[in-house]
């Protein structure tokens, strides 16, 4: 199981786009210098962290008075994989795995994403915590996601870049985490603690047998 903005795809356009592309126009829109519009803006914002509100486009339209999904769809040809991150999901596809995303992106951010990069094409299921009533964060959430994708807390590995969502899920009981140190390809990797990390997810691909099932023979030949 993948998370997708940060661990798949480039932060670097999430980054820009709320810390730059959002406030510019909030700013615009109420004829404001830009920093006194980040002013404005920052409360706002720090009601919803953590919540699924934080992730949902609907509500920072209603919020802010923009459309979001225009501005996210005018802004779309940034959004970008991250280096070898497709390889690597299609590696995990061709050694015989069921290979699922698990992201707080609202679908219709997912949508304009997907439709850009064909990113539900490379997975088994698809699912959003905005379909599921919770965010990643949230301890509800894991419960929910087994329903739907029941998988083996001890054979499956989640990565994500999100240390709160990491967390989430070890007290769910998955075993098998790892976060993702740079999410960002314009920033530098950063220092993860209580989780194993890596720099890109294709890091994890070293030594990738294909997975082995009651049908086919452990041993050699």
């Amino acid at each position: 199981m993948l998370d997708m903005d940060g661990t798949l795809l480039d932060l670097d356009f999430d980054i820009h786009f709320w810390q730059e592309w959002v406030p510019r126009h909030y700013a615009a829109s109420r004829r404001l210098p830009i920093d006194e519009a980040r002013q404005v803006m920052k409360p706002i914002f720090a009601a919803s962290h953590g919540t699924l509100d934080w992730y949902c486009i609907d509500y920072w339209s209603r919020a802010l008075s923009l459309d979001i999904e225009a501005l996210k769809r005018a802004a779309r040809h940034q959004i970008a994989w991250l280096p070898k991150a497709r390889e690597f999901v299609a590696g995990l596809r061709a050694s015989g795995r069921r290979v699922v995303l698990v992201t707080n992106a609202h679908p219709k951010s997912l949508a304009i994403k997907d439709a850009h990069l064909g990113v539900r094409r490379e997975f088994h299921a698809v699912y959003s915590s905005h379909e599921l009533g919770e965010a990643k964060e949230s301890a509800a959430f894991w419960p929910r996601l087994a329903v739907q994708e029941p998988f083996d807390k001890r054979r499956t590995l989640y990565v994500d870049d999100s240390l709160p969502v990491l967390r989430a899920a070890r007290g769910h009981g998955i075993k098998w985490l790892y976060a993702v140190r740079r999410p960002s390809s314009r920033a530098p990797s950063r220092a993860v603690k209580d989780f194993p990390g890596v720099d890109s997810v294709h890091e994890l691909a070293q030594g990738l047998a294909p997975r082995i099932t009651e049908s086919q023979p452990a041993g050699g030949a």
